[in-house]
């Protein structure tokens, strides 16, 4: 089962489905470059226009910078001739940011399972991410366990439960308000005896700046280090795109708090302008390894950089 070959990652129509998504509402997406310089002239007040719009797409007042200090270099050169010439260095410039964060998540073989913990605010998605993966990762053919760590909102082990059923993988659960750290140890034990391949584990959701219960995540990574020094073999960290610039400030703390290995991305069907991914692959370099863009497990699909910025940079009619 382990070693065996990827299946090919980012289906067209997922591709299609993105460039529409993100190309909805007032924003820079959908921002026709034929808009910024009617005459097809590439100046100074292009760049200043671009630069206005990049920031207001949560793409971050450094990252903004950086981008476009990169085309007013070229601009210097004299190589932004035409509209064509200023997609294909803007394109370029965001490539350089995403590219290295590019990197697939790829379940090891280890001593026991391969365990994965997902961690984010309220509402990010977590807890449906999770059933995305058990999907994905039954699909693959390895064996799963779901743990239900958020034993603080009764409706979170519910909804876990219903994942496992939907993906007929079983479920290691404890009542309402029993400690976290405890039910990844009991999973992590169950998954150990059943020669299980994957372990996912939920976490309560959490604002970053909850002191408490972000040591309690520091304490289930340290039990079940215990069992495994290797383990969690993967920390990630599901964000809700809508969330702009606060999403960046999220990611910073619980990179801090935990040593972030992973983060996906969802809710890019929403409001998102999807600059955000830019900002935090710029500041962070954490690897991305899902983007979401609706609620069904196809809509989630491994992050690759070179769609992705096709996406962002699609007119209306392109996508």
């Amino acid at each position: 089962m382990f070693g065996k070959k990827e299946k090919p990652v980012q289906h067209e129509s997922f591709i299609k489905r993105l460039r529409a998504r993100l190309n909805r509402g007032d924003n820079w997406l959908t921002y026709d470059l034929l808009k910024l310089a009617p005459g097809g002239k590439i100046d100074a007040d292009v760049l200043d226009e671009l630069e206005a719009l990049l920031v207001m797409a949560d793409v971050g007042v450094d990252t903004t910078t950086e981008i476009i200090g990169d085309l007013q270099k070229s601009l210097a050169r004299d190589e932004l001739q035409d509209l064509d010439a200023l997609r294909s260095e803007l394109q370029g410039s965001l490539l350089k940011i995403l590219k290295p964060v590019e990197q697939p998540l790829r379940i090891r073989q280890v001593d026991g399972p391969f365990v994965i913990f997902l961690v984010g605010v309220n509402g990010a998605g977590k807890t449906t991410t999770i059933g995305k993966l058990a999907r994905r990762f039954k699909d693959d053919g390895y064996s799963i366990l779901l743990a239900a760590g958020d034993t603080f909102r009764a409706a979170a082990v519910e909804q876990l439960q219903a994942w496992g059923e939907r993906n007929n993988v079983p479920v290691v659960a404890q009542q309402s308000g029993a400690d976290p750290a405890a039910v990844v140890y009991d999973a992590w034990e169950a998954a150990k005896a059943r020669n299980i391949d994957v372990l996912l584990a939920d976490t309560a959701g959490r604002l970053q700046n909850q002191t408490g219960l972000m040591d309690e995540l520091v304490k289930m990574k340290r039990v079940i280090g215990r069992r495994d020094p290797a383990a969690p073999h993967e920390i990630m960290l599901v964000l809700d795109a809508s969330q702009g610039q606060n999403a960046l400030v999220q990611a910073e703390k619980f990179h801090e708090a935990l040593g972030l290995t992973g983060i996906t991305v969802t809710k890019l069907d929403g409001s998102a302008k999807g600059g955000i991914l830019l900002a935090i692959a710029n500041r962070l370099r954490v690897p991305v390894r899902f983007i979401g863009i609706g609620e069904s497990a196809e809509d989630m699909q491994p992050f690759c950089a070179k769609d992705f910025v096709a996406a962002l940079l699609s007119s209306g009619e392109e996508a």
